[in-house]
């Protein structure tokens, strides 16, 4: 499997070539279909395994590589509800250590999931707006 661009940009994932046809999958909707070998040209360097996954929505695809546990995710899941909260409340009311949830906030940050504010006067954690997307879409799953 390769990934491939059509002349219009759009990425597709290389199934099965003939002489003057491909069959392609688009990874964002999963439908195949066959474009003329003359429109379609070899992305260099592209996973094909990483176009797949563009077919999730990045808000999930930062859940999916921020999130390593159920902790986690109800940390996440709280602080959607609960809103912008400070870091004594989360140690008050959930059973991490300091240094525990120093490690999972920072990584949670980073992947742009969660973003430091001020809270009464104290450092606090709030969802970004990509946090936010990507609960609303994993609740939206059941």
């Amino acid at each position: 499997m390769k990934t491939v661009r059509d002349d219009e940009g759009t990425l597709y994932l290389l199934l099965k070539r003939s002489e003057s046809a491909s069959l392609v999958r688009d990874p964002s909707t999963g439908n195949e279909c066959y474009v003329q070998n003359d429109r379609l040209t070899p992305v260099e360097g592209a996973s094909p395994l990483e176009t797949a996954a563009a077919g999730v929505g990045e808000p999930v695809r930062r859940l999916l590589r921020g999130v390593h546990d159920e902790r986690t995710l109800g940390l996440l899941l709280e602080l959607g509800d609960d809103g912008p909260t400070g870091v004594r409340t989360i140690l008050e009311r959930y059973d991490f250590c300091e240094s525990d949830l120093h490690g999972r906030l920072v990584e949670l940050v980073a992947v742009g999931l969660l973003e430091e504010v001020e809270v009464d006067g104290e450092r606090g954690y709030r969802l970004t707006e990509t946090g936010e997307r990507a609960l609303a879409v994993v609740r939206d799953a059941e």
